[in-house]
């Protein structure tokens, strides 16, 4: 049976652009960096990652227009699972030409990154 062992929660944006993927894939960073996992080894014991599934759950404007492979790729850890749903928020910016041409939104995503471990035999 898996139980969570933490839910963390990022934010990213693309100030220029409106590029999905980008801000998403800076809202997965974000969560990640937040989370210090030191409980799996000095709590339960373990000596490996086996066992963890890291769930990310990414709200963008439109869900889409993002490369979930390059989401895959941020999770350090454990099997990934990635949602990409209809949230976070598009607003007008400012065209700034030698980064996007012709764009000029902001684009705002969540995400919120919940590790699930097996607690079937905790240590390993």
């Amino acid at each position: 049976m898996k139980r969570r062992f933490i839910v963390e929660l990022g934010t990213g944006t693309d100030l220029h652009g409106a590029n999905m993927t980008k801000a998403a894939a800076r809202a997965v960073k974000d969560a990640v960096s937040h989370a210090c996992l030191c409980g799996l080894v000095e709590i339960l014991g373990r000596t490996s990652f086996e066992g963890i599934l890291v769930q990310a759950d990414v709200y963008v404007p439109k869900p889409e227009e993002v490369d979930t492979q390059a989401l895959h790729a941020l999770i350090p850890i454990g099997d990934r699972e990635i949602r990409v749903l209809q949230g976070g928020m598009q607003v007008p910016g400012l065209e700034v030409a030698c980064f996007a041409p012709g764009c000029s939104d902001i684009v705002m995503a969540c995400a919120a990154l919940t590790v699930w471990v097996d607690d079937q035999g905790s240590a390993d």
